[in-house]
C-alpha cells in the first residue's frame, strides 16, 4: 500500500506519524485503534479519505486558482470581506465533481463498514486538517462534522461539505493569525460509525484540569444526547474529577461529581437533510448524573492509557484533550477522538502568575471560570448572529453561546460571558487558547447587563466566575517559583474550599496543616447530619421537602452526608498528594449547627456556644455519636476507597486527657483506627489544659497542633468576638507566646509532631519568627502568606544557622 497514493486509509493502516496524510483526527483515531485497543480503550472503526484525495480533487477541477482569486483581497478584519470570501470559496468546492475512483474509493469502504456493522450503517463523517493540534495551536473545531449519515450517496455528499468546510470562515481567519498558508493546509475526513448516544450520553474529558494545569486529575464532562452539545456549549454538562496516580493502583478516586443543567439533548432523525435535532430533558432526569460511579472511573482509566501511550512517544508528559460516547443499545463506553492538549501543555511552571481584583463590585452574574485572569470593557451583548459584525476591539464579549464562526471577534474581546456552556466548550477552549478570561454557564448573563455596560470579568477567584458591574481596578502579581528557597521549617496551608485546591497545590508548600470541614459542610453539605439520620422524625414539612430534593438519588439520606464529605475532603487529599493533609474534624458550635438545614430541631441553646458543646465532646455523646459516625465513614472512603492515605485527622478542642481517649476509642468503633494504614490523629492544643497536660495528651495523639486563636483567647479569657475588648486580644502577648514555648519544647522532647495551624505566623511576621527560634516543626498559613512567609522563615533560619 502506497500511502501517498492512498485514496483511503482504514483505521488499522494509520499511525500518528501519517498526520501529512490523513490529518491529526485521523492519525490519532488510527494510533488508538491499533495500540490502544488491547488495552482497554475502545474506538469504533472507521476510516480516512485522504489528504490525497483532497489535493486531487481541487487539481483536477482546477479549483485552486480560482479560491486564490476570491481571497486576493482577503481581509479577516472586516467581518462582512471574511464572509463573503469564506461563502464563495464553501460553494466553489461544494459544487465540485468528484474522479471517478474516489468516488468508488468511498462506496467500497464504506460498504465494508456496512459489513461490519449492518447495512446503512450509521456514521459520522468528521474532518481532519493536516495542519491539526499542534503545539501552540489547535486547529480543533476548525471544520465541519455531520452525525447520523446513512448511505454511500449521503457519505459523498457529507465529505464534499467537509472539504468546503476548510474554508470556514473560523479556519480562514485562524490560519491568516497563525501565519499558516492556506494551500500548506489539507483536509481529510473520518468516516466512523457512530455510537448510539442518542440513546445515551456523551461528552468530553481531558487528562489535567483545564483551568490550573493540575495534572493528576482526570475532568470528564458529560450530557444526555450526541456530544455537539457539550462541545459547542450548548448544554451546562455533569462533571467529575478522577484523581489519578491511585486510580492506576485499583483504588476508585472519585474526588468530585456535579449535576449539570442539561435542558437539552441531540437524538436522530428520519430527515436525511436534518439528520440530527434537539428535544428538551425531562426534568427528573436533568436532576441525576448522566452516567454511574463505574462508567466515570472506565472513562478515567482509558484517559490514563491514552495520556501515557503518547506521552511514551513524545518522550514527556502529553495531556490530551478526548470526546467520549456511550452506546444506548449496548450499554459500552467508546472513545471517538482524541487530541493533545494544547494550553497547560506549554504552560510555564516556574513562573506564579495571580491576578488580583482591588475591590469588588456589584455582582451581574456568575458562572463557571475558564482561565485564572480579570478582563474588562464595554459589554456587547450579541443575541442574533449577524450582530457580530459590530463587535469592536476590547469590549466584553456577552452572549447565549459562541458559534465558532465567532472566533474573529472572540480573539479581539477583552472578556467572554456567556449564558451556555461547561468548561470543556467552544467559549471555554477558544478563550483559553487566547488567554482570555471567561465566563460559561451562567443562565441569565445577557439579560442581567445593559449592551454598552462598562463590565468586569473576575477569574481569578477558583471555579466561579464573577461578572461586576463598572470598570473595577486589578493588578497582576508574579512570583519567580524557581528562586524561592525551601526552609527547614515546613510551610504547609490552611485551606477550606476544595474548589481552591488544585490552583493553590503550585503554590510551593510541605501540605496542608488544617483543612477545615465545615467550609465544607456548610457549602456543599448544608444540611444537619442527624436531620439526614432521621429523616423520617423531621417535623417541619418545608425542610423535609428542601432535604428530599437535595438527595435526590440517595436512598439513604445518610449516604449523601458521606459522599459529599468525602468529595470535599478528598479533593483536597488528592491536589497535594503525596504530601499530609491535616483535616480537622467537625467544631461547629451549637448555633452554628442550628443553622444547618434541619439543624434547629436537634441542636440546644446555649449561652456561651464558644466553650459549649463542640468539638471532640460531641463525637462520644449519645446524642451526636451516630452523626459523627458519618464523618469517620467518609474519613475511611477517602483513606481506603480512594487511596488517599496522605490524610491525617485532627481532634478539635480536647477538653481532657480521658475525653481524647474516648473520641479514638468512638472513632474506632466506626472503622478509624489510630496507626492502621499509617493514620496519624494529631491534636488541637488551644486549650490551656492541653498545655499544662502537654506530656499526657501526647501519649494519646501522635502530635499536637497549635490552634492560636483559641488559645490566646481562652488564656486571656478574651471573647476574640467581642469589639469591647477586641483590643487586649493579642496572639503576641508574652502568656500566650509562653506557653506556646513550652508546648513546642514538650512535643520536641516526646519526639511528636509539633505544628501550628492558627492565624498568628499568617498576621504577624515576627511571631512566624518566634515560632521558628522556638524551633516548631511546620506552620501552616493562609495561602496568600504562604509566599511572603517562606522568604521570612528562610532569611531567619539562615541567621540562625539552622541547617
Amino acid at each position: 500500500m502506497d500511502k501517498d497514493t492512498a485514496l483511503v486509509l482504514w483505521f488499522d493502516q494509520i499511525t500518528i506519524e501519517d498526520v501529512p496524510y490523513v490529518g491529526g483526527k485521523n492519525a490519532s483515531l488510527g494510533e488508538m485503534y491499533q495500540a490502544l485497543t488491547g488495552k482497554g480503550v475502545r474506538v469504533p472503526n472507521g476510516f480516512a479519505v485522504t489528504a490525497t484525495a483532497y489535493r486531487r480533487l481541487l487539481a483536477e477541477s482546477g479549483a485552486m486558482d480560482k479560491i486564490k482569486a476570491i481571497l486576493a483581497d482577503l481581509d479577516t478584519s472586516d467581518m462582512d470581506n471574511l464572509a463573503e470570501r469564506g461563502r464563495k470559496v464553501r460553494s466553489l468546492i461544494r459544487n465540485l465533481e468528484f474522479p471517478d475512483d474516489l468516488r468508488q474509493a468511498i462506496i467500497n469502504a464504506y460498504r465494508a463498514l456496512e459489513n461490519q456493522y449492518g447495512k446503512d450503517a450509521d456514521v459520522a463523517v468528521r474532518s481532519s486538517a493536516t495542519a491539526e493540534d499542534l503545539p501552540d495551536a489547535s486547529f480543533a473545531g476548525q471544520q465541519e462534522t455531520y452525525l447520523n449519515i446513512h448511505g454511500a450517496e449521503e457519505v459523498i455528499e457529507a465529505c464534499g461539505r467537509c472539504f468546503a468546510s476548510l474554508f470556514t470562515n473560523r479556519a480562514i481567519s485562524y490560519r491568516v493569525d497563525k501565519g499558516f498558508d492556506h494551500f500548506s493546509i489539507a483536509l481529510s475526513i473520518a468516516v466512523q460509525k457512530m455510537v448510539r448516544s442518542d440513546l445515551a450520553a456523551s461528552g468530553v474529558m481531558f487528562s489535567i484540569d483545564t483551568e490550573t494545569g493540575f495534572t493528576d486529575a482526570v475532568y470528564i464532562t458529560g450530557a444526555y444526547g450526541l456530544g455537539e452539545n457539550v462541545v459547542q456549549g450548548a448544554v451546562n454538562p455533569d462533571e467529575w474529577y478522577v484523581f489519578k496516580p491511585t486510580l492506576k493502583k485499583g483504588f476508585k478516586p472519585v474526588i468530585m461529581k456535579k449535576v449539570g443543567e442539561k435542558a437539552i439533548k441531540m437524538v436522530y432523525t428520519e430527515d436525511a437533510k436534518q439528520p440530527t435535532k434537539n428535544v428538551p430533558v425531562p426534568d427528573s432526569d436533568r436532576r441525576r448524573l448522566t452516567i454511574n460511579e463505574c462508567e466515570v472511573l472506565d472513562l478515567a482509566r482509558m484517559a490514563c492509557i491514552i495520556e501515557d501511550h503518547y506521552s511514551a512517544k513524545a518522550g514527556h508528559h502529553k495531556p490530551m484533550d478526548i470526546e467520549w460516547a456511550k452506546d444506548g443499545m449496548t450499554g459500552e463506553l467508546y472513545i471517538v477522538q482524541a487530541r493533545p492538549e494544547t494550553v497547560h501543555a506549554i504552560k510555564d511552571l516556574t513562573k506564579l502568575v495571580k491576578y488580583v481584583l482591588s475591590a469588588p463590585g456589584e455582582v451581574a452574574a456568575t458562572g463557571k471560570s475558564v482561565g485564572e485572569r480579570i478582563g474588562k470593557g464595554a459589554a456587547h451583548v450579541i443575541k442574533e448572529a449577524h450582530m457580530i459584525k459590530d463587535f469592536r476591539k476590547g469590549e466584553v464579549l456577552v452572549t447565549d453561546m459562541t458559534d465558532p464562526d465567532w472566533e474573529p471577534i472572540m480573539k479581539i474581546a477583552s472578556a467572554i460571558v456567556t449564558n451556555r456552556g461547561g468548561r470543556t466548550c467552544h467559549a471555554a477552549i477558544v478563550s483559553r487558547e487566547l488567554g482570555i478570561p471567561c465566563i460559561v454557564g451562567t443562565g441569565h448573563g445577557s439579560d442581567a447587563v445593559a449592551d454598552g455596560e462598562g463590565l468586569t470579568v473576575d477569574c481569578s477567584q477558583g471555579p466561579t466566575g464573577y461578572v461586576y458591574r463598572g470598570l473595577l481596578d486589578f493588578e497582576v502579581k508574579e512570583t519567580d517559583l524557581a528562586s524561592l528557597p525551601r526552609p527547614k521549617t515546613k510551610i504547609t496551608m490552611n485551606l477550606a474550599s476544595p474548589e481552591q485546591a488544585f490552583e493553590k497545590s503550585f503554590i510551593p508548600n510541605d501540605g496542608v496543616g488544617l483543612a477545615r470541614e465545615e467550609f465544607i459542610i456548610n457549602s456543599y453539605i448544608r444540611v444537619h447530619p442527624l436531620a439526614l439520620l432521621r429523616f423520617g422524625e423531621l417535623k417541619d414539612i418545608e425542610v423535609k421537602r428542601t432535604i428530599y430534593d437535595m438527595t435526590m438519588g440517595y436512598e439513604n439520606k445518610a449516604d449523601y452526608f458521606v459522599d459529599r464529605l468525602a468529595e470535599g475532603v478528598g479533593m483536597i487529599a488528592a491536589a497535594f498528594y503525596p504530601k499530609p493533609v491535616i483535616v480537622r474534624l467537625s467544631d461547629f458550635k451549637s448555633n452554628e449547627y442550628a443553622n444547618l438545614i434541619g439543624g434547629a430541631q436537634f441542636e440546644p441553646h446555649e449561652e456561651n456556644p464558644m466553650i459549649g458543646w463542640r468539638g471532640a465532646s460531641r463525637y462520644y455523646d449519645k446524642n451526636y455519636k451516630e452523626a459523627f459516625a458519618l464523618e469517620c465513614r467518609a474519613m475511611k472512603k477517602i483513606r481506603e476507597d480512594m487511596g488517599l492515605t496522605n490524610l491525617e485527622i485532627m481532634i478539635p478542642f480536647p477538653r481532657t486527657v480521658a475525653e481524647s481517649r474516648q473520641v479514638l476509642a468512638t472513632m474506632a468503633e466506626f472503622g478509624l483506627r489510630q496507626g492502621e494504614n499509617g493514620l496519624r490523629v494529631i491534636g488541637m492544643c488551644e486549650i490551656p489544659s492541653n498545655v499544662i497536660l502537654a506530656d499526657e495528651f501526647l501519649d494519646v495523639f501522635d502530635g499536637f497542633s497549635i490552634g492560636s486563636n483559641d488559645l490566646t483567647q481562652l488564656i486571656l479569657g478574651v471573647d476574640r468576638d467581642s469589639e469591647l475588648v477586641a483590643h487586649v486580644y493579642d496572639e503576641r502577648n508574652e502568656a500566650v507566646k509562653r506557653m506556646v514555648k513550652q508546648v513546642i519544647e514538650v512535643a520536641r522532647r516526646k519526639g511528636k509532631y509539633i505544628g501550628i495551624c492558627g492565624q498568628a505566623p499568617s498576621d504577624y511576621i515576627e511571631f512566624a519568627e518566634f515560632l521558628v527560634e522556638c524551633g516548631i516543626e511546620s506552620m501552616s498559613l493562609n495561602p496568600d502568606t504562604v509566599i511572603k512567609t517562606t522568604l521570612a522563615v528562610a532569611a531567619l533560619e539562615k541567621r540562625l544557622g539552622v541547617a
